[in-house]
């Protein structure tokens, strides 16, 4: 049966558990990298939404674990362009350490403008809350990871309203939590990356600049504008001399601090961006060790969808 095929019926993965077997309600410890890690997880593709083909996600887990705490991983791009499938490096790690992982593509702007790819990140969340218990996933322990455009996405998430369920951090690597300073940066006598950034920022925002109408969306894409007192704490990472400045993290974290929300930020030597900066020496583990930090404290027991049943409003697409 085709992909297509396969998108049109709900499906239970080939590694669904045993019939009448249930994920245990007990919180697992937070996970450490162990020999011969994967060998239990399985890996599927779901559509969390139906208005794209784009609207799917890798989900990394292993069936009948308990509750563990979870990852969303979020791809970069320009917000015009990347794939899911180049996070596979960061996925696994976080996979290999036992959490629960999501890898999730969202729509293009050239498809949908902003807030689409907030939207979408919002309902892959949800459809990952909603089937917990079938993904070993605590839906009240999880942090998630953006990368540049991805990083936008995710720092939007975590200032979303007054904070979102279950959400205990948030890390962006370069991420351009500050559209309206990359539209100012990339103006005459920028380099090519920031003219460039300027360019899917219009884009992004449907393709006007930010007056007159298009005002209402360029303050909804700007990020330290929505700080609130219940928004995940968060920590980006920065090259000192790349074309998304720190200083656009800077304009966050006092927004945040205002407002008793924790963030750090940390700038490394060099021009590096996005996973180029990642696979810096220590960029990673530093990652990793903050992210186990926030995922560290068990929430408390949450009800969930029973493991080996259907996942009504998820639809399994076929191999990632």
């Amino acid at each position: 049966m085709g992909s297509l095929a396969l998108a049109a019926v709900l499906l239970v993965p080939s590694a669904a558990l045993p019939a009448g077997a249930t994920a245990s309600s007990t919180p697992t410890p937070t996970p450490v990298p162990t020999e011969d890690a994967l060998a239990a997880t399985v890996v599927r593709t779901y559509s969390y939404g139906r208005e794209s083909a784009r609207q799917r996600m890798d989900v990394w887990w292993q069936p009948n674990a308990g509750r563990r705490p979870g990852v969303f991983v979020i791809h970069g791009g320009w917000w015009n362009s990347g794939d899911k499938k180049p996070m596979a490096e960061v996925t696994r790690l976080y996979a290999e350490m036992g959490y629960t992982v999501f890898n999730i593509n969202y729509r293009l702007a050239q498809e949908a403008a902003w807030p689409a790819q907030r939207d979408d990140t919002l309902a892959a969340i949800s459809a990952a809350r909603r089937h917990a218990d079938y993904f070993s996933f605590d839906p009240d322990r999880y942090v998630i990871i953006g990368f540049s455009a991805g990083g936008h996405i995710a720092t939007s998430v975590g200032t979303y309203k007054d904070g979102i369920p279950g959400l205990r951090g948030v890390v962006g690597v370069s991420p351009v939590v500050s559209p309206l300073t990359a539209y100012s940066d990339g103006d005459e006598g920028a380099d090519y990356d920031q003219r460039k950034l300027r360019q899917a920022a219009i884009a992004l925002a449907g393709g006007c600049r930010p007056t007159g109408p298009c005002a209402r969306v360029w303050s909804s894409m700007e990020v330290p504008w929505h700080a609130s007192a219940h928004d995940a704490p968060m920590l980006t990472v920065h090259s000192k001399d790349e074309f998304v400045p720190a200083y656009q993290s800077e304009l966050l974290k006092e927004q945040l601090n205002q407002v008793g929300v924790a963030m750090n930020i940390r700038i490394v030597p060099g021009i590096n961006h996005s996973m180029l900066l990642y696979r810096e020496p220590g960029v990673a583990t530093g990652i990793q060790e903050w992210v186990a930090g926030k995922l560290a404290a068990p929430a408390p027991k949450a009800q969930g969808q029973k493991a080996g049943s259907r996942l009504p409003g998820l639809r399994k697409v076929g191999a990632r």
